[in-house]
């Protein structure tokens, strides 16, 4: 594979050329050569009706996106943190609850959970996808327990059907954390249908990336979309009156216009990002101690990142960064294990599923614009990395 690819036209001198250039884990510059003169046009409105905050193009983009993902509402606020802290806290979820979080996501799942006042119930992962165990999760049902955030993780669903079968009869409020799952779908249902809301990042890597921190909610319930509204500013949805004790959580306006531009190109991105993980399933049959990535049947995986299992996944990272290739690990450390959660008590093995995969997986390059020839460059790096 490696030199030529066959009916391409590339060929081993060309190969050469190109091998010199790093490979990114995510080149966001691909995606702004598309969008860069909308956004441009769009700032310059913003500037000169110094319509910077909830301006115009903030309820554009809400309107926008609740319509993608075939909701009601959508709330922007200023990260996907927030996100989750202010659905929890409309939720009416706060101090003396618990809060079931997996052991396998970033620290601000379970931050925010901390930051409205609850506390974070860590849960392993499936083996598999790595998403929630919902058998484990069943062990934690009682009294205390008042919600559950289930990461939509790497680009596809937590199977919420089940989910929702083993919270039948439990007074438990489902707030989905899908940072990482812009346009992905369960079964033909997005996001934000499936629990009582969705919050979201638009951090610059995402799916769906602004030009900085970013986030929103997604809801079917006008009532609820209200109640967040109200909390992200100030408390009150009218100056100076403030019947919610609330934050200074607004998306701006400017980075409204980011994310209207780019939502137009989600779906044909997010359709690049599959062809893209296709060709990679194809190129690593053949290598050897490569675990693939598993996609849960009903789901439609929208591939924010490709991760694979690797041996002495450590010293494949370092090969591989050697050779330019950008790749990453998602996560290195469970979020059980890290200090800011240190109060909850535990220790390692307590969580095994999570921490056999922090040490295994590794995230390959992938976005919109990925060359073939840049992923036979990735595998073929990968190859001989394990073979060191």
């Amino acid at each position: 594979m490696r030199g030529e690819l066959t009916g391409t036209g590339v060929t081993e001198s060309s190969t050469r050329i190109v091998e010199d250039e790093p490979i990114p884990l995510v080149d966001l510059a691909v995606q702004h050569r598309e969008v860069a003169s909308e956004v441009r046009q769009g700032w310059d409105d913003v500037i000169a009706r110094s319509a910077y905050v909830l301006g115009d193009e903030v309820r554009r983009f809400e309107d926008a996106f609740a319509a993608f993902a075939g909701l009601r509402a959508c709330v922007g606020v200023a990260s996907g943190t927030d996100a989750i802290e202010l659905a929890l806290r409309a939720c009416d979820i706060g101090p003396g609850d618990d809060v079931i979080v997996p052991a396998n996501t970033f620290i601000a799942t379970a931050l925010a959970v901390m930051r409205a006042g609850a506390r974070p119930v860590v849960v392993d992962v499936d083996a598999d996808s790595h998403l929630l165990d919902l058998e484990q999760m069943r062990r934690h049902l009682g009294p205390k327990l008042k919600a559950v955030v289930p990461v939509h993780l790497y680009g596809q669903l937590v199977p919420m059907e089940q989910l929702r079968a083993a919270l039948d009869g439990h007074d438990v409020t489902v707030v989905e954390d899908a940072a990482q799952a812009h346009g992905a779908r369960r079964h033909g249902l997005h996001a934000g249908a499936l629990g009582a809301a969705a919050a979201t990042s638009f951090y610059p890597g995402k799916n769906l990336g602004a030009y900085g921190d970013a986030g929103a909610v997604l809801t079917d319930s006008p009532e609820l979309a209200a109640r967040i509204r109200a909390l992200r500013n100030w408390g009150g949805e009218t100056k100076y009156e403030h019947p919610l004790a609330g934050f200074n959580s607004r998306l701006d306006t400017i980075q409204a216009v980011v994310l209207h531009a780019k939502l137009a190109r989600l779906a044909a991105w997010n359709a690049a990002r599959a062809e893209a993980a296709a060709r990679y399933r194809e190129l690593l049959a053949d290598v050897p101690d490569v675990v693939a990535p598993t996609v849960v049947a009903g789901n439609e995986h929208v591939w924010h990142l490709y991760v694979v299992r690797v041996p002495r996944r450590d010293a494949v990272l370092e090969a591989l960064h050697e050779r330019g290739i950008g790749a990453g690990i998602h996560y290195p450390v469970p979020i059980h294990l890290q200090g800011a959660l240190a109060s909850l008590g535990h220790g390692p093995g307590d969580f095994p599923v999570a921490e056999a995969a922090a040490r295994t997986i590794l995230s390959l390059p992938l976005f919109p614009g990925i060359t073939e020839l840049q992923q036979v460059r990735v595998v073929d790096a990968l190859r001989d990395a394990l073979m060191r």
